[in-house]
């Protein structure tokens, strides 16, 4: 915990020292130990799975937690494969990346703080019961379903140059959380959140920027 000056804001970070030694594999674009270049500071939180079936599936989360390099194909499902492979502690560095972003918000909601970063976070492509984009887990999901405890409504900025889809679908049909995706579409990764993408009911929105904004 540090406070700014001038403000005396409160800012927490959160950071595992592990969350670093994990790799998808050689060559991989995803790469954990780049957390390590951007934090000196140590605050370690886990997160039980039952944490995490607050927004995924039963099944997938059990997934997760049983799959090893050795018994993929075997088990080979969820869209776990390609870009999303297997390796060894994999469900531990699910738990070490989604627990810092559920336990900023607890600290937002207890007003505890008033900044909270967690840099292993913002894995925002998972879906319910689908690891997708590098992506295993969806730990904004979660660290918003936690500030939606406290607060009537909440507003995601994802400024990634992919599409924040997991989040969005997420709360599609909802107006409690609004998600701000500042990305390309088109050619790039995943190719959704177009002109025609204004979610459902209460969630319907869209707003398109120019290409040089």
């Amino acid at each position: 915990m540090a406070q700014t000056r001038g403000t005396q804001r409160k800012v927490c970070y959160y950071y595992h020292r592990d969350v670093g030694n994990h790799c998808y594999r050689q060559g991989h674009l995803m790469k954990p130990h780049r957390i390590h270049m951007t934090h000196n500071l140590l605050l370690n939180y886990g997160l039980y799975a039952e944490e995490m079936t607050k927004y995924h599936s039963d099944n997938y989360i059990k997934f997760l937690h049983s799959i090893r390099p050795d018994n993929i194909k075997q088990m080979q499902r969820f869209n776990v494969g390609e870009d999303c492979p297997v390796f060894n502690g994999l469900f531990e560095f699910c738990q070490l990346s989604t627990g810092g972003s559920v336990a900023s918000a607890v600290k937002l909601n207890k007003q505890q703080t008033d900044i909270a970063v967690n840099w292993a976070g913002s894995l925002h492509h998972a879906k319910k019961s689908e690891a997708s984009g590098f992506c295993y887990i969806n730990n904004t999901v979660l660290a918003i379903l936690e500030l939606l405890k406290h607060h009537q409504r909440v507003l995601y900025i994802d400024i990634d140059i992919h599409h924040g889809d997991g989040v969005e679908e997420a709360f599609y049909t909802t107006d409690r959380v609004m998600t701000v995706s500042f990305h390309k579409y088109g050619e790039y990764f995943l190719g959704t959140g177009d002109l025609q993408d204004i979610r459902a009911g209460k969630g319907k929105l869209n707003y398109s920027l120019w290409e040089s904004f």
